[in-house]
């Protein structure tokens, strides 16, 4: 038995993606304190910590990591935020899921493979120092 989705529901779950993906942290931040899933995904598997640090919002990542969401969450194809900012070649990003707990060795390609994959030895000298 399915139901149909509350149309308000979705409508809000698009704009606090949206707010992931723009980098609004205080509005973000604010939602996630009134109650929306600070570990909520979309139909990607995405959650507001990736879609924040695909788009280089570290301010963003720290927020929601303060708030308790999960650093190597992964998504549907196995890929975890650190990945996708080492891909992104956002280090500040980087930094702040480190700092938050996220594991280089995490997801498929994790973060060490991706780095590796294209030469970024200053985050391969990150990782190792951990």
């Amino acid at each position: 038995m399915s139901e149909t989705p509350d149309p308000e529901v979705i409508e809000l779950a698009s704009k606090v993606f949206d707010l992931a993906r723009t980098g609004d942290t205080d509005a973000l931040a604010s939602y996630v304190d009134a109650g929306v899933p600070v570990n909520l995904t979309n139909d990607k598997g995405d959650t507001l910590v990736m879609l924040a640090a695909y788009h280089g919002h570290a301010a963003a990542v720290t927020a929601l990591l303060e708030r308790g969401a999960e650093a190597d969450r992964a998504n549907d194809r196995g890929q975890t935020p650190l990945a996708g900012a080492v891909f992104k070649g956002e280090d500040a990003v980087v930094r702040a899921l480190l700092a938050g707990g996220a594991d280089p060795e995490a997801g498929t390609p994790s973060a060490l493979d991706t780095a590796r994959m294209f030469g970024k030895t200053e985050l391969l000298e990150l990782f190792g120092a951990r």
